[in-house]
């Protein structure tokens, strides 16, 4: 019986060995996982259309439309401010299911003298309704992006940890185009889909770890051949920088694609 069962010995230690190794490698795995997040999101993700928005102001001066702004704001509304063409800047707020709720919206507003003549913008309106393929919109997207190159950053609030001083600049683009992007940078962080450094296309969005302590605190809009626009911080002026200034490459976090 002694021999029998040195006999089976050796085929019990090689079972265990196998066990053990496939623990090993079990754990190798999920550590892997962990170590590249957020690049096992393999889910793409899509994000919803603007429905009817409200726009008003024709301000020669930037601090008038952000006053308008956060005052719009201040009523819960999520409003941004922008430059148009005419060299004059605009507000836009709302996010309405119908024409008739937006014209509502901004009658009350109107009596209470918070805003004073507006136009509704539709959904057919916008660059994404009129999307040939995601080529053009990509370049729709930078193309908005610089238009705010140069204007100072006033709106947003005064705290970074609220990432209001950067996302509010990329949701402002998103939304001229016709996409929802949320206005929290942790939201817009978890509403996009990876993507590799190397694969960046133009308008997708690029993330940093400034702030100490969070995995994301600053976000920009990347226009192509390593460059990105971004509003770097509250009364500055919204501008281009590249990813391979090293301030930016050692706080590089991720990019992501939303669409």
């Amino acid at each position: 019986m002694i021999i029998r069962k040195c006999k089976k010995l050796p085929a019990l230690v090689f079972l265990l060995n196998i066990f053990l190794l496939i623990i090993f490698i079990v754990a190798g795995c999920g550590g892997h996982r962990a170590a590249s997040y957020p690049l096992h999101r393999t889910t793409k993700k899509e994000l919803a259309r603007m429905g009817y928005t409200i726009q008003t102001g024709a301000f020669s001066k930037v601090g008038n439309a952000a006053r308008m702004t956060e005052s719009l704001r201040d009523k819960g509304l999520n409003a941004f401010y922008f430059a148009a063409p005419e060299k004059i800047y605009k507000v836009r707020f709302g996010n309405f299911t119908s024409r008739e709720d937006a014209r509502r919206k901004a009658e009350h507003l109107a009596s209470q003298g918070i805003i004073d003549e507006y136009y509704i913008v539709a959904p057919g309106d916008y660059t994404i309704a009129k999307e040939k393929d995601t080529v053009y919109l990509r370049e729709e997207i930078v193309k908005t992006a610089k238009s705010f190159i140069g204007v100072p950053y006033l709106w947003g609030g005064s705290s970074p940890d609220t990432g209001f001083d950067c996302s509010g600049l990329t949701m402002a683009v998103y939304q001229l185009n016709g996409l929802d992007l949320p206005r929290l940078s942790s939201e817009q962080y978890e509403a996009g889909t990876p993507v590799l450094q190397d694969n960046l296309l133009k308008g997708d969005l690029v993330f940093f770890a400034i702030s100490k302590g969070k995995k994301v605190s600053h976000i920009g809009v990347y226009t192509g051949k390593g460059s990105f626009i971004h509003a770097p911080g509250r009364g500055k002026k919204i501008r281009m920088d590249s990813l391979s200034d090293s301030y930016f490459q050692k706080r590089y976090t991720a990019g992501m694609s939303y669409f």
